[in-house]
């Protein structure tokens, strides 16, 4: 798992290198102090002037909960700002001896919060919070969206999920990463039959680490209790849209034609709810 991550960052630290080269830097601020780490929200696309509030997207990478750095997302950052969006990565602790995931969920929720009560300064919309995640980063959106905050606090309005895990109750890497904590408490599947914001979810057909039946299974639950959620399918692809099903932990091949139509089906997806433009 850790090793799966490690070559996903270095995959999207290539897209951000090249997204930067046309993009002007984001504006990091600090959102929340815990003890002495300050942790950051890299925004990208923070306009003083704009004519109207926009919306905003807030990213979170993946990296098994124990890897990774806001920085992994700034080539969706950059797209998504292109579009007329605050996009903004956030970076948040990652599981060690005394941190689990609990502690990401709740830096993820007070990033949102962060969000909402600076959004006359960001200029967003605070009605307008989306939530993008990859693979871990899933699964804090969607436990965030779904009603896992501390104190029940505002998670995204509308979520938009790549290769997520969903279903990590009964994952053996999760459950141990937890310490003894109740993992269905944080678990996106668990959680579907609640009210939360719409869905899309990228998802290859083949992917061993976040399956497919997964998201097919939470679809479901969130459907039957009146919810959006969509899944965009892409058969013969891995986790992330990797072609290399045969090694979906250490030799990424990521599909770019599926990439780039999955990201299209996110933007229309944003587009058909108000978040982007026509």
């Amino acid at each position: 798992m850790k090793l799966i991550m490690i070559v996903m960052g270095l995959c999207l630290a290539v897209s951000a290198a090249q997204a930067q080269t046309s993009t002007p830097a984001p504006v990091i601020e600090t959102y929340k102090t815990v003890g002495d780490q300050a942790l950051k929200a890299h925004v990208f696309g923070a306009a003083d002037k704009a004519p109207a509030p926009r919306a905003a997207v807030l990213l979170f990478h993946g990296g098994g909960w124990t890897e990774g750095e806001a920085e992994w997302t700034y080539g969706r950052a950059t797209m998504l700002a292109a579009m007329g969006l605050v996009a903004i990565p956030i970076q948040y602790r990652l599981t060690r001896k005394d941190v689990s995931p609990l502690d990401a969920l709740a830096d993820a929720c007070d990033a949102f919060a962060w969000t909402r009560a600076n959004a006359k300064r960001l200029g967003v919309d605070p009605k307008r919070v989306a939530a993008y995640g990859v693979s871990a980063g899933g699964q804090l959106s969607a436990a965030a969206g779904l009603g896992a905050c501390p104190g029940k606090a505002r998670g995204p309005d509308l979520m938009l999920l790549w290769s997520p895990a969903l279903d990590v109750a009964e994952d053996g890497w999760f459950r141990k990463i937890m310490a003894g904590k109740d993992p269905a408490k944080v678990s996106p599947l668990a959680l579907a039959d609640q009210q939360g914001p719409p869905t899309a979810i990228v998802q290859g057909e083949a992917d061993t680490l976040t399956p497919l039946k997964s998201a097919e299974a939470f679809c479901a639950k969130r459907r039957a209790a009146g919810g959006v959620c969509e899944i965009n399918r892409y058969p013969g692809l891995g986790h992330l849209l990797t072609r290399n099903t045969s090694n979906q932990e250490s030799n990424f091949d990521i599909d770019p034609q599926a990439s780039r139509d999955g990201f299209a089906k996110l933007q229309a997806f944003l587009t058909a709810r108000g978040y982007v433009r026509p």
